[in-house]
């Protein structure tokens, strides 16, 4: 899953950034609402993480044009304790949450994933493709009695194969969904990641393949099918 964080305290930030990467989220960072609208409007997030006071746009202006556009990206913000009335205008303005700060870390991942669990196109947290099963809470892939630790970027690509089986997923897609728009990552990095998912899926046993098609991209089958 991928979000954006849109935040102008650049401690506060720095933190939430390493809260989500540390728990297998994809995620860029903004602090103002400028750069909010226009990342969001490349509709290539999952989530939207919103603080209500950034600098010029606020996050309510943010998320009104948003939808406005029909832009429909869960939204969750963050505000202050006092901003009461600002808490209604957002709601009204199409947030899924809000979040009081001061937070914890453990409410802050709940209410995300619960806010991601609400997206019109909903992705349960078990992935099941032929018998495997990818665990989107404790990053396990599963096959059998047999399982396998993903690292968060083996998580991420498979997470996103998984989700379209039998389609095929550019690499420029991996780039841009995982490492996101500034990134220089070359696409080696990618295949380094898919050669190590594909042999935790064969230490499984499992009956899949992740096909490279050349000048395409990557595709998930059944091991049958090929």
């Amino acid at each position: 899953m991928r979000l954006l964080i849109a935040e102008d305290d650049p401690r506060l930030l720095k933190a939430l950034l390493h809260i989500f990467e540390s728990n297998k989220f994809a995620v860029d960072g903004v602090s103002s609402g400028e750069d909010a609208l226009l990342y969001a409007e490349s509709e290539e997030y999952d989530g939207l993480i919103l603080d209500i006071m950034l600098p010029g746009l606020n996050g309510i202006q943010v998320l009104q044009k948003l939808r406005k556009q029909n832009i429909t990206t869960p939204a969750l913000f963050l505000t202050a304790r006092t901003e009461i009335e600002q808490r209604v205008e957002g709601l009204d303005a199409g947030a899924d949450d809000y979040l009081p700060k001061p937070f914890a870390t453990s409410e802050l991942l709940a209410r995300t994933r619960a806010m991601l669990r609400r997206k019109a196109h909903y992705v349960p947290d078990l992935l099941k493709f032929h018998g495997v099963t990818l665990n989107r809470s404790t990053y396990q892939l599963m096959y059998g009695e047999r399982s396998q630790i993903l690292s968060g970027k083996e998580f991420q690509i498979l997470e996103i194969l998984m989700q379209k089986p039998h389609m095929v997923v550019p690499t420029e897609q991996f780039i841009l969904h995982i490492w996101g728009w500034d990134s220089k990552v070359d696409t080696s990095v990618v295949w380094v990641h898919i050669s190590n998912v594909r042999k935790k899926i064969s230490a499984l046993c499992a009956p899949l393949e992740i096909r490279f098609l050349r000048n395409a991209g990557y595709v998930l089958e059944e091991a049958d099918d090929i």
